[in-house]
């Protein structure tokens, strides 16, 4: 009994020893990180490039990728390297216009010192919301505004006995400066429409109009669309033309310095008269409710042509 007794003090004296020097002792010093080596990055395009974290969405050096640097007139964006213009010291982005002369852009392709001149200025681009590109929708039924993946269609008709019809009719203010020469460019297509009555139509272009649908002089100078002819709303002339074709046509309207105004199609002039005034609004579609004249159209763009030159 005595040597296991002794044994087991022994013990307990031995682990008494070791918990006060575990007690006593002091902590084992960390050792530094190593510099060259980053510590980990966060994801979501960080990456580590040259012992850094990096954004590889929007870093120009290691843009998309550790070392895939842009060139000096590319920035990075969302990993890609992107052309822009660097004018009169400021970054400009591809496609911006400039604020002082908005027939002048920037085109990387064409220059990245300098705006480039463009051929026109959209103010409507077909399949787009006409009320987010500036357009107001003046309408009575029955009629339809619809969109395609390069359109917005318009269609009217008059319901059977009915003394009034539907009318459609879209709009932008200050389209253009109605007091200096303009070009409006307008391609559509004309599905269907009836013969139109004097100063009225079921498919009209307006270079200047009072919502919601037109003075009887803003009118009088309406150029209407027929199935087989184009005119002026005012009876003071025609020309034949196949209008509804099942084609696109390019209908030009353009007014000169001594107020001139010449219609063309396709580059073809068919109308013109003296003394063309506007309030700079444009419109386009059925702006009148007079029974059967109705009409259905696709627009597909309408630009306000440029000036030559910048």
């Amino acid at each position: 009994m005595k040597s296991v007794r002794s044994g087991v003090l022994a013990c307990l004296g031995v682990l008494g020893v070791v918990a006060a020097c575990g007690k006593d002792s002091a902590p084992r010093p960390v050792e530094p990180p190593d510099a060259s080596v980053p510590e980990a990055c966060d994801g979501g395009g960080v990456v580590a490039c040259a012992g850094a974290c990096v954004n590889t969405g929007v870093d120009p050096a290691h843009c998309g990728a550790c070392d895939n640097a842009c060139a000096s007139e590319e920035v990075c964006e969302e990993g890609a390297c992107v052309a822009v213009c660097r004018i009169d010291g400021q970054q400009v982005a591809s496609g911006a216009v400039n604020p002082a002369n908005a027939c002048e852009v920037c085109l990387p392709d064409t220059s990245t010192a300098r705006w480039s001149a463009r051929r026109s200025i959209p103010l409507l681009v077909g399949g787009g919301d006409l009320t987010a590109q500036g357009w107001t929708v003046f309408s009575e039924g029955p009629s339809t505004l619809s969109y395609g993946a390069d359109h917005v269609r318009l269609a009217t008709s008059t319901v059977t006995g009915e003394r009034s019809s539907g009318r459609l009719l879209i709009t932008r203010a200050d389209a253009f400066d109605g007091t200096r020469p303009f070009r409006l460019e307008v391609t559509l297509q004309v599905e269907a429409v009836n013969r139109h009555n004097t100063l009225d139509s079921g498919a009209a272009i307006l270079g200047g109009i009072t919502p919601p649908f037109g003075t009887a002089v803003e009118r009088s100078k309406m150029v209407y669309l027929d199935s087989a002819a184009i005119g002026w709303a005012d009876e003071t002339q025609s020309a034949a033309f196949p209008v509804v074709d099942g084609a696109y046509h390019v209908y030009e309207l353009a007014v000169d310095a001594a107020k001139v105004a010449t219609v063309s199609v396709d580059g073809v002039a068919k109308l013109t008269r003296n003394n063309f005034t506007s309030n700079g609004a444009l419109a386009i579609g059925d702006q009148t409710e007079d029974p059967s004249v109705d009409g259905a159209m696709r627009i597909k763009s309408v630009d306000l042509l440029c000036p030559p030159g910048p």
